[in-house]
């Protein structure tokens, strides 16, 4: 190599080792020190002895190290180990009683149960692979191995629950009919297990501290992070097949974009004080893709809300969104029943015991209902809304809430107070799969929008799917005009003087986001930008979003978010 080519290894380096520099000596001389220090520091450490703090984990220490089992060796390779699943393929014809003597295979996995039948027989069963198989060891089978009754005893006394092992012999049936693997030598510690796994773990402290230790014990919390992956990946193969590219957008920048939310903030060394946010959504910058040209996008990824945490929200959270140009709202709905569908469909076959319960899968392989926002929301209430384009809309609004005793919420917005009738009159109808259609404008300030020739009301060209009560997408046909969505992000700012000082905007937090920014102080300001960006022609256009983390509980049954997260929610990670 070239000492060029280490300037991307160590360039902070190559500024004073370049030739012909004149401090190059000292600091090849001052480099070399620093190594010396950081080698001998290593030694010190591997001379060091580690002491866990359980008590129990000492004494286990104690007894493998007596018995020279306390070891975690690189693993070697071993052209007769196989899967678990593989050696199930292979040798599952085998007959009663019969054992492959000409053929030698090894099997690595955990130990899920020890079991003893005298002096010289043991059974352990490992697992791996979402397999188990059984070893047999037999102090006779090992005769050839030279394996004393002493050693055989000592190595299969340690062995313990949990312990990650190599196991190698002939593979077998037993005359009991187990497909079994059995052990011409003794088994060789891969990684032992300190500390005993418990068959029982209900103490929900405990379970939020160590997930690791949660996942060991109740194998449903592996069940469902696996489900999650198969609703990952029937969603982006989904999209794929449609003709979507998929993306990633910027996670940091000036402006969390695209939702009126209290955004996480940091910096950068690279820009001294300036003030960065996390993204609350990336709509916006999947919007610019579109105006640049590209025809049909989507992203899954992480967002961020600096919100509060509740059993159906957390301050990270994942989504997809797409957005296709040249789509309508019916367009939409049509590819929301069809990403729908192939995930019920593919969960029912791939994974149907993960699914709980089936029944609310199945439903989502029907036809969806449909509800149009305002007119549904008269009829239940009995009475009409008022014109809510003029000014007194709110106040007429609040007198409806006063005259039906309904709780108003605590800011009292127009949209607020709107979005509670919705929780009110329309979620609670919304059991089978049903898309609630055309909301008032002001609940959807980034949506087209036109007047209803049934309501009269302006609505936006937006459509919600629910299920069970529950908000799983959120769709919409973009407005595109610069005039009208400067317009709409002034009303909403205006709408925001009735707002509660918490910076809370849109109540679901894990769907596509409805417009907007907050400043240092928590004020609504307009993106200038991406007002500007409309400017340049983006064509007509359909977005569509959906909650991972919602999708998620709702194919699992979980009635709480960190179920369905690797390690919970904010507060149990920060916990952890």
């Amino acid at each position: 190599m070239k000492p060029e080519g280490l300037v991307f290894l160590r360039p902070y380096l190559w500024r004073t080792l370049r030739r012909g520099s004149s401090s190059a000596k000292p600091c090849a001389e001052m480099y070399a020190r620093l190594y010396a220090t950081g080698t001998a520091r290593h030694h010190q450490s591997k001379e060091s002895d580690y002491t866990p703090k359980s008590a129990e984990a000492r004494t286990r220490m104690e007894e493998l190290k007596r018995a020279g089992m306390l070891e975690w060796p690189r693993l070697e390779h071993d052209p007769k180990a196989m899967k678990l699943k593989a050696f199930i393929s292979r040798y599952k014809s085998l007959e009663k009683g019969q054992v492959v003597h000409d053929e030698t295979v090894t099997l690595r996995g955990s130990i899920v149960q020890t079991r003893e039948a005298g002096q010289k027989l043991v059974f352990l069963d490992v697992s791996a692979d979402k397999e188990v198989v059984q070893a047999v060891g037999s102090l006779g089978a090992m005769a050839a191995a030279h394996v004393d009754q002493s050693a055989f005893r000592r190595v299969f006394r340690q062995h313990r629950r949990g312990d990650s092992v190599a196991l190698t012999g002939n593979p077998c049936r037993t005359a009991a009919g187990e497909l079994s693997v059995r052990l011409t030598q003794l088994p060789k510690m891969l990684s032992p297990c300190l500390h005993p796994i418990p068959t029982v773990l209900l103490d929900e402290q405990t379970r939020t501290r160590h997930r690791h230790v949660d996942l060991l014990v109740n194998p449903r919390g592996i069940q469902i992070l696996e489900l999650r992956d198969e609703i990952l990946t029937t969603l982006r193969s989904t999209l794929k097949a449609d003709g979507f590219t998929e993306v990633q957008t910027p996670i940091i920048g000036t402006r969390s974009g695209g939702a009126v939310a209290r955004p996480f903030v940091t910096t950068a060394v690279e820009f001294g004080d300036q003030r960065l946010e996390h993204r609350i959504a990336p709509e916006l910058w999947l919007k610019r893709l579109v105006a640049s040209g590209m025809e049909r996008i989507f992203e899954i990824g992480p967002c961020f809300r600096n919100e509060g945490i509740d059993s159906t929200h957390n301050p990270e959270f994942y989504v997809c969104e797409f957005y296709e140009r040249y789509s309508d709202l019916k367009r939409l709905m049509q590819l929301t029943q069809t990403i729908m569908h192939r995930i019920s469909s593919n969960l029912l076959n791939v994974t149907p015991s993960l699914v709980q319960p089936s029944a609310r899968v199945q439903a989502l392989q029907s036809p969806f209902d449909r509800i149009d926002f305002v007119p549904a929301i008269e009829a239940s209430m009995g009475r009409p809304l008022p014109d809510l384009s003029l000014p007194d809309a709110r106040e007429k609004v609040l007198g409806i809430f006063s005259e039906m005793n309904i709780a108003p919420p605590s800011s009292t917005s127009l949209p607020r107070l709107l979005d509670r009738l919705s929780v009110v009159y329309l979620e609670p109808r919304c059991e089978r799969p049903t898309f609630v259609m055309y909301h008032p404008e002001c609940l959807a300030p980034l949506a087209k929008s036109f007047v209803d020739p049934t309501s009269k009301q302006r609505v936006s060209a937006r459509a919600e799917l629910f299920v069970d009560g529950v908000e799983l997408v959120n769709a919409y046909e973009e407005e595109i005009s610069a005039v009208e969505q400067r317009r709409k992000f002034i009303d909403q700012l205006n709408h925001r003087e009735d707002t509660s000082p918490d910076g809370q905007g849109h109540r679901d937090g894990q769907v596509h986001p409805d417009g907007g920014q907050l400043d240092r102080d928590g004020r609504g300001t307009i993106d200038e930008s991406y007002v500007e960006m409309l400017e340049w022609g983006m064509p007509p256009t359909g977005g569509w979003g959906c909650g991972i983390d919602r999708l998620a509980m709702y194919f699992s049954g979980s009635k709480r978010i960190k179920d369905v997260l690797s390690f919970g929610t904010l507060r149990n990670v920060i916990n952890q």
